[in-house]
């Protein structure tokens, strides 16, 4: 029996490795790549930043299911979760592949504030992908010491790249063309 989870562990770890290298190399291809005469899909972005607003609240809803014993509720809550980030960042990628890059026009110490969101914001976002996916792992693997361990590393990091890709989008939302 051992052997089995062992065995399982060993190729859900195969498959985390390869979506947490896939995904950033995937994006930051996708990124720079822009569809020749396509129309710009201008309106995405306040759909997801919503969805990162959404997710920022359904985590700590999920966290204080879990809290009050509702193993069920928090289980669909951070499922909902991913299938939310996953949302966002096909749609991110649409409207980076259909529009120019927006530049933020503000001056002063609050660029520098927004630059260092952006830059953390990025930065995590790209890490949580293994965080997620190995926490969300241990609970098919029954590991549910291992997945409370991780939770406590994955969800302030999640909750952070949930909110600031509010902020961000907050930021520099007037500078936006459309």
């Amino acid at each position: 029996m051992t052997e089995d989870i062992s065995m399982r562990e060993k190729k859900f770890n195969q498959w985390i490795t390869v979506i947490s290298i896939a995904v950033p190399i995937v994006v930051a291809l996708l990124f720079g790549y822009k569809i020749p005469n396509a129309k710009p899909l201008g309106f995405l972005p306040p759909i997801y930043a919503s969805i990162n607003g959404l997710t920022a609240i359904m985590l700590v809803i999920a966290v204080i299911a879990i809290k009050n014993g509702k193993r069920s509720l928090h289980q669909k809550l951070m499922t909902t979760c991913i299938i939310f980030s996953a949302l966002f960042l096909i749609m991110y990628v649409a409207y980076h592949m259909t529009s120019e890059t927006t530049m933020y026009g503000g001056e002063g110490t609050i660029k520098y504030v927004y630059y260092f969101i952006l830059m953390t914001h990025i930065v995590l976002s790209i890490s949580v992908i293994p965080l997620v996916l190995i926490t969300y792992s241990k609970v098919y693997l029954d590991d549910f010491e291992s997945h409370r361990l991780w939770a406590k590393y994955t969800f302030p990091i999640w909750l952070y790249v949930a909110i600031t890709g509010v902020i961000v989008y907050v930021m520099i939302s007037p500078y936006y063309p459309y």
